[in-house]
């Protein structure tokens, strides 16, 4: 891992390091602990999430790993030809992403899933350096408006000039292609907000693209 993009000891944000003392107190097998990103550093698809999840990445340490969201993530992933397998039950199940990298905003677990604008921008730092070093030409996904406002804000842009929409498409910095998709979360998907349909049209549009780069 390289350490310019994650610290697995970082404690900069005093409510969500205080936050995970007192979940790992309550949970001593949980991982509780910064999650690092997942997947190929060459990979031409980046996927950006929110956070880690109380009862899935931040127990298991892999992102998106152990929780509802991740089971629309990973059977999708897996349809299009990104993951070795339609579900990522556990760190050590032997899951591969291929061509892929999953990282998150924020990569400690905040209270209610709702980290503060201030724990946005203090983890900030990791994803510039993460987007920094990607190889152009890559794709980037946004699962939702905090974590495409996140993507804008680490490259320094103007949020104005980017509005987040499902299934809109920036061309970002000359540098990349920035998509949005609704997060893939319990309450998007319960609620009709963001169908397995609109989710998978996403990433058909990503694989399309990457393609399209390829050649």
């Amino acid at each position: 891992m390289n350490d310019s993009i994650f610290n697995k000891d970082c404690r900069l944000c005093p409510r969500l390091a205080q936050f995970l003392d007192v979940v790992k107190d309550r949970h001593p097998e949980y991982y509780c602990r910064p999650v690092p990103p997942f997947g190929d550093f060459k990979a031409r698809l980046l996927i950006v999430g929110l956070a880690p999840g109380m009862h899935g990445a931040n127990r298991t340490g892999r992102p998106f790993t152990g929780d509802y969201a991740g089971i629309l993530l990973y059977k999708t992933l897996h349809k299009f030809g990104f993951s070795s397998r339609p579900d990522s039950v556990s760190a050590s199940d032997g899951l591969k992403l291929h061509n892929c990298r999953i990282t998150n905003s924020v990569k400690c677990l905040p209270p209610d899933n709702k980290p503060a604008g201030i724990e946005v921008a203090t983890c900030n730092a990791w994803l510039a350096r993460e987007l920094e070093l990607l190889p152009p030409p890559v794709v980037v996904l946004a699962l939702g408006g905090i974590a495409h406002r996140a993507v804008i804000k680490a490259l320094r842009l103007r949020q104005a000039a980017y509005k987040f929409g499902h299934a809109a498409e920036h061309t970002v910095d000359g540098r990349f292609l920035l998509l949005d998709s609704y997060h893939c979360s319990r309450y998007n998907t319960n609620t009709g907000r963001l169908t397995p349909e609109m989710f998978e049209a996403v990433f058909a549009r990503a694989k399309e693209l990457i393609l399209r780069n390829a050649t």
